[in-house]
């Protein structure tokens, strides 16, 4: 179909071929002013380092052009898309809404094997581009995943501050700890708040758990992040704990990793790509 039929399409050629006509034709007007006229008119008394400023109308030229657009902007808006009618982009985002709960439907009780499968071909495409194939963030270009999940992480989350993962109580400061206690909190962590997890320093869960009080604050007594509004370290170690960096997205050292919330990746994709990067650590 010849793209030139649809009025809509031709009357918005139109309306842009005559806003670039009238754009060409005033500033043309204006600079040749600017070249031939002189300043002439009543001052408003302001100085700015010693240039004083007309009490000018605003030029006739300029107000058209810009109710002009406006109108434009409005009819295009209201007569020639109206809210509701047909349009490809709507067909289209029907489309991909109407799979994407086929595809949840299909997919409702994955075993591990397909999560490992679906997780590993999600990874390859959007997470290996900066963690690498093998997830371990190419020579520190991104996070190293082959090694996240542990107590050494934590230590070194509690001692330098995590930041960019847009949670509503911003971002961890560092230093809210020294070394000793937070080595205390990564085994109560691990083996307390996890309950499945066994801390390489069982002797000190009892200590890191009075110590969790500084992390409490933001993270909540139970350490589920208080609805939200900062990440849950009950799920520390485990696939859903991924599925939440994806949610939220991160700043790292090459860029910022996007939060994946915006529909391109299902709730059972985020499931898969924590099982398989799991897999990564072992």
């Amino acid at each position: 179909m010849n793209w030139l039929n649809d009025n809509v399409n031709l009357l918005t050629l139109i309306g842009a071929a005559v806003i670039i006509i009238l754009t060409i034709g005033i500033v043309g007007k204006y600079i040749k002013q600017i070249k031939n006229d002189k300043a002439t008119g009543e001052l408003t008394g302001d100085t700015w380092d010693g240039v004083g400023e007309f009490s000018n109308p605003l030029p006739t030229g300029w107000a058209l052009a810009f109710l002009g657009t406006i109108a434009w902007a409005l009819w295009y808006a209201l007569m020639g898309y109206p809210v509701g009618t047909f349009s490809q982009i709507g067909q289209y985002n029907q489309e991909v809404s109407d799979y994407t709960k086929r595809f949840e439907s299909k997919w409702a009780n994955p075993d591990h094997e397909t999560l490992m499968g679906m997780g590993e071909g999600v990874f390859l495409v959007q997470c290996a581009p900066c963690h690498g194939v093998t997830g371990e963030g190419m020579n520190g270009k991104a996070a190293d995943l082959t090694k996240r999940g542990t107590e050494a992480l934590i230590v070194k989350t509690v001692l330098k501050g995590s930041k960019g993962q847009g949670y509503p109580l911003g971002e961890m400061p560092a230093g809210l700890l020294d070394k000793d206690g937070a080595t205390a909190v990564a085994a109560y962590i691990v083996q307390g708040l996890a309950k499945d997890g066994k801390s390489k320093h069982p002797e000190l869960v009892e200590k890191g758990k009075t110590l969790f009080a500084t992390c409490a604050a933001c993270h909540g007594a139970d350490g589920k992040g208080m609805g939200g509004s900062a990440p849950s370290l009950a799920n520390y170690g485990k696939e859903n704990f991924i599925a939440a960096v994806l949610e939220h997205g991160k700043k790292g050292s090459i860029g910022i990793m996007p939060a994946f919330n915006d529909g391109r990746l299902t709730k059972v994709q985020k499931d898969a790509v924590g099982t398989y990067v799991e897999s990564l650590s072992e």
